[in-house]
């Protein structure tokens, strides 16, 4: 397959049947989109108010475990270290069981687990059930990108995966109110914190119930009758009539092999992108946790009370609304690449000003570089989950996608355990110009990617 999938996938005569997945590309955003994008988008915040409050349990342990405080790098890490192995397998088993199925079955995981992690008695406990946790939050986040990917109407479909991101900034904000709130309560305040996370376990019920499966997926597995259902309800939902001559499978000239494996990532026409969206990953993760979990703990060490560090996250943590409304604004002006290497860019600068900010202990200086370097962040991230999916065919897309996040993930298990020495070797200023150089990284790499603005999806 061509590096190059700005050209239409199949070439048909005219007057030909449009194929399904044709027939969602030109269909409006209507109440049905909304309903898909919520219902993923409540799992995504979910997720994003776990991996949020463990920044604050992290920063609470360190006190009241404070014989046991040299260990918590690694119960942050072993979380990552879960997200690993689960969004690559998570992404594999979506290409064969499909996006709806995973994606419940994973909230309900990492759901679970997280209310156990809320009985922990030591750090070794909370490390293992903390893996547990990564298991099925890496599964999930781009098996939910990969499902609204391929639902989104093809001339909006980068501005709605941005939107489906923008929920991690509902669940950020959520964290962070819970840090705020409940975590400085008492000596057990995270633990009533990790209960709250617990959330997603009941949400998977309605997940499962819910949601459509992915036409692409029901078609690669031969369910045509079921496939061609959702799409009418899509259809009716926008007041489209039914097709004279609904196309009853794919055209026969596209390919798809029966199993998507690593090697195909990699064969033609793949290489050069997988490598170049696997770097970005790896880049933007090691400096988005690395400076994010240990945030509060850094604001404490310069000398502000626990609460008071609380209240700082919180309001830094407030940017990233307007980052992710920019990004959505600008994927489908500037386009995906300039879009997330723009915005990498700005997340270089603003990490180094706030490294500076940190020392001089300057309250200003920390809240504005601190918002900038939320606004940038994360505007990134949603250009980053938008332009994943669209890299890969479809029996390959749940594969490309999770495994892009597995690799970024061991860059989450590395980035918090360098902290502790970065920090000793020249304090906050060393850390985020190390941060600020790893984003740049990730925005030469984020050139090297092909742009797919308003091109349908590959099949």
């Amino acid at each position: 397959m061509s590096d190059d999938l700005t050209a239409p996938a199949t070439v048909r005569p005219p007057g030909a049947a449009l194929t399904r997945s044709e027939r969602l590309d030109d269909l409006p955003f209507t109440s049905k989109h909304r309903r898909l994008l919520a219902g993923s988008g409540i799992g995504w915040a979910l997720d994003a108010l776990d991996v949020g409050l463990l920044s604050f349990v992290i920063a609470q342990l360190a006190v009241v475990w404070s014989d046991q405080a040299g260990q918590l790098a690694w119960v942050a890490s072993a979380g990552f270290a879960g997200m690993a192995i689960g969004a690559a397998v998570g992404g594999s088993l979506a290409d064969r069981l499909g996006r709806k199925t995973v994606f419940a079955l994973t909230l309900l995981l990492y759901g679970l687990a997280t209310g156990l992690s809320a009985l922990s008695w030591s750090v070794g406990v909370l490390l293992v059930l903390r893996f547990v946790v990564g298991l099925g939050l890496g599964s999930e986040l781009p098996v939910a990108s990969t499902l609204v990917s391929e639902f989104s109407p093809r001339r909006i479909r980068g501005r709605v995966v941005v939107l489906l991101e923008a929920f991690w900034a509902v669940g950020s904000i959520g964290a962070a109110l819970v840090g705020y709130l409940v975590i400085p309560t008492s000596d057990d305040g995270w633990r009533w914190a990790l209960l709250i996370g617990a959330a997603p376990a009941l949400y998977a019920v309605f997940v499962r119930l819910r949601m459509p499966e992915s036409v692409r997926f029901l078609e690669s597995k031969g369910r045509h009758a079921e496939a061609e259902r959702t799409v009418r309800g899509f259809e009716e939902a926008a007041g489209v009539p039914a097709p004279a001559q609904p196309a009853t499978e794919p055209p026969a000239a596209v390919s798809r092999p029966t199993r998507a494996s690593l090697a195909q990532l990699f064969g033609a026409g793949m290489a050069r992108r997988t490598v170049a969206i696997w770097v970005v990953w790896f880049m933007t993760n090691f400096s988005y946790y690395g400076a994010f979990v240990w945030l509060p703990t850094l604001l404490v060490a310069a000398g502000f009370p626990l609460v008071r560090s609380f209240e700082y996250v919180l309001i830094i943590t407030l940017a990233q609304l307007p980052g992710y409304a920019v990004s959505a604004w600008l994927i489908e002006r500037w386009g995906r690449r300039g879009t997330l290497a723009s915005f990498l860019l700005g997340s270089a600068v603003a990490a180094g000003f706030f490294g500076f900010g940190a020392v001089s202990g300057s309250v200003a200086q920390i809240l504005i570089s601190g918002m900038l370097l939320s606004f940038f962040n994360l505007g990134a991230w949603g250009a980053l989950y938008a332009v994943t999916p669209e890299l890969y065919p479809t029996a390959l897309r749940g594969t490309g996608a999770g495994w892009a996040a597995g690799v970024g993930r061991i860059a989450s298990i590395v980035a918090p355990l360098s902290v502790p020495p970065v920090l000793a070797l020249g304090g906050p200023p060393t850390l985020f110009v190390l941060f600020g150089a790893v984003f740049v990284v990730g925005a030469l790499a984020a050139t090297q990617l092909p742009e797919l603005r308003g091109t349908r999806l590959a099949e």
